[in-house]
């Protein structure tokens, strides 16, 4: 474990004391904890897309929430459908075009779920007052 030391805004301090007072938790604990959710393991995801959902960190609320409200156009969600019913008896250009929507579907998830993720860290309540909303 390595040992830094940072400068925090005192209302952040409050805030994470306050937590770490309400869980009986440590405030490094909570702030660890909390820098683990906000910063997770990247490893397994593409370059191209590790970078994207680590900016997404910095982004607003309402930039996040568009993200975790966003999904595939209807084409390409109905020929992603129709293709992966027919995986079996493909084209060599159906087997690309499957593979492409499957791609764009998994970093289309990763994406909703950080912003999810994000969300839920800031603050519970938005995403609770959206649910009711929908």
């Amino acid at each position: 474990m390595t040992t830094i030391t940072l400068d925090l805004s005192e209302s952040l301090i409050r805030q994470a004391s306050q937590a770490a007072r309400l869980m009986h938790r440590p405030l490094e604990q909570v702030l660890a904890v909390l820098l683990e959710a906000a910063l997770p393991p990247l490893d397994d995801c593409p370059p191209k897309l590790q970078t994207q959902l680590i900016e997404m960190t910095w982004l607003g609320d309402n930039a996040l929430m568009d993200i975790a409200k966003s999904s595939m156009s209807e084409p390409d969600r109905r020929r992603l459908a129709d293709l992966g019913l027919r995986a079996d008896a493909l084209t060599a250009e159906e087997q690309e075009d499957l593979a492409l929507l499957r791609e764009r579907y998994g970093e289309l998830t990763l994406r909703k779920a950080r912003a999810y993720a994000l969300l839920s860290i800031r603050g519970g309540e938005r995403l609770l007052a959206h649910a009711a909303a929908a």
